[in-house]
């Protein structure tokens, strides 16, 4: 009989949530968001992009704007109150030293022990093709978390007054096609997570009948999640450790 996957550790108080696109955190990571927010949890969005490439009838100027106001709303669904965009242009994302600065920056401000992102695989969980984006940034947010704790590398940030902050201790992934961890979810942080896709209102509807229905959809996917955690509903993670939870696993009681 295959063993649960352990549950996605929760004995910290910060979090940084960093995604390419609003909506991103929306499919499935802000069920996860909510519970740790209910929990007392301090959770930050950071967006490498304001969406504005997101709505095929919509022009960016005002699209941007629009999908901006979508996630602050969805956010405030699940306990978020900060939201960050950092203003790289839609649909063309660049992996490269810009992005991790940016991802650098916020976390040297924000300082969180733990940073969750979307899978930067070329293939999600199913199968589905990742976008570009979406693998730009998530790459991007596992350097970042490591060089955050480097004073040598983008030392600039330095002279701002961003002294370095080494103390993320994992990066978690969600759609990752291999998850390691899963997050419990089960009644009301889902039902926070459907409200929070639901407030993309109109990205939802420009995507026409393609676009998924929030409520079925989520339950759905937390639903066929669930098992591999033994609960009813979860989110899963791929998660990377950074740091040893504990001493390091060749150290032994009473070795010199």
């Amino acid at each position: 009989m295959t063993q649960p996957l352990p549950p996605l550790p929760e004995d910290w108080d910060r979090c940084l949530a960093v995604a390419a696109h609003p909506d991103d955190i929306e499919y499935g990571t802000a069920a996860a968001v909510a519970k740790w927010t209910a929990q007392g949890k301090t959770v930050t969005y950071l967006l490498a992009t304001r969406g504005e490439a997101g709505i095929d009838s919509l022009h960016p100027d005002k699209a941007g704007p629009l999908r901006e106001q979508e996630e602050r709303a969805g956010a405030r669904e699940v306990g978020v109150d900060v939201v960050e965009f950092l203003d790289h242009r839609d649909g063309v994302v660049e992996y490269g030293n810009d992005l991790r600065r940016d991802i650098v920056r916020a976390i040297r401000r924000h300082r969180p022990e733990i940073m969750v992102s979307g899978s930067f695989d070329v293939r999600f969980a199913g199968g589905m093709t990742n976008q570009a984006d979406h693998r730009a940034v998530g790459l991007a947010a596992l350097d970042a978390a490591r060089d955050a704790g480097n004073r040598w590398i983008f030392p600039e940030l330095v002279d701002e007054g961003l002294e370095p902050w080494g103390g993320v201790r994992l990066v978690a992934f969600a759609g990752a096609n291999v998850p390691t961890h899963g997050v419990d979810v089960t009644g009301k942080p889902l039902q926070a997570g459907i409200r929070s896709l639901e407030a993309h209102a109109e990205y939802t509807k420009g995507l026409g009948v393609g676009g998924p229905e929030p409520a079925p959809f989520l339950t759905w996917m937390a639903r066929q999640a669930g098992p591999a955690l033994g609960v009813e509903a979860a989110v899963l993670f791929d998660v990377h450790l950074l740091a040893f939870t504990g001493p390091p696993p060749w150290v032994t009681d009473g070795a010199a």
